[in-house]
């Protein structure tokens, strides 16, 4: 029996937020001054509080791509989106002197946090407990 689209999207959906935070993730090293810029002032050592933000989300892209770790991953996920949400509310306070398309886009950023966590929350949601095995399996045919 063909997968639905649906299930074919939920089946690809702890990849392509793995994805994501792979890419977000690696900026953090490839290019971390801007988000360096994002630290409160209040927090100390700004590049090692990247770098370590870069590796939290490079771990969850690692775990998300794992069956048997997505459970974790997902949860971990999600309270990462909501640890760092300071940061990006920190980034559109910040944003005043700059150009109205980046100020404007630091601010529509803060309501997309509320679907990644509700993203990350769904993909902890599909996993048993304990397992890599996916909650919604068809069931299998009886033979008669």
């Amino acid at each position: 029996m063909r997968r639905s689209r649906v299930s074919r999207i939920r089946g690809a959906s702890p990849y392509l937020l793995a994805g994501l935070l792979a890419v977000t993730g690696s900026l953090h090293f490839l290019a971390p001054k801007p988000y360096v810029e994002v630290v409160p002032s209040q927090l100390p050592a700004p590049y090692a509080l990247v770098y370590l933000s870069g590796v939290a989300e490079l771990a969850c892209a690692a775990g998300l791509a794992v069956p048997r770790t997505r459970r974790l991953a997902g949860w971990a996920t999600a309270l990462l989106f909501v640890a760092l949400f300071p940061a990006n509310v920190q980034m559109a306070v910040d944003a005043g002197g700059r150009s109205d398309v980046y100020r404007w886009g630091t601010y529509a950023r803060l309501p997309l946090q509320v679907p990644l966590v509700l993203w990350a929350v769904s993909i902890a949601r599909q996993v048993r407990r304990g397992s890599g095995a996916r909650v919604d399996r068809a069931p299998r045919e009886r033979r008669t």
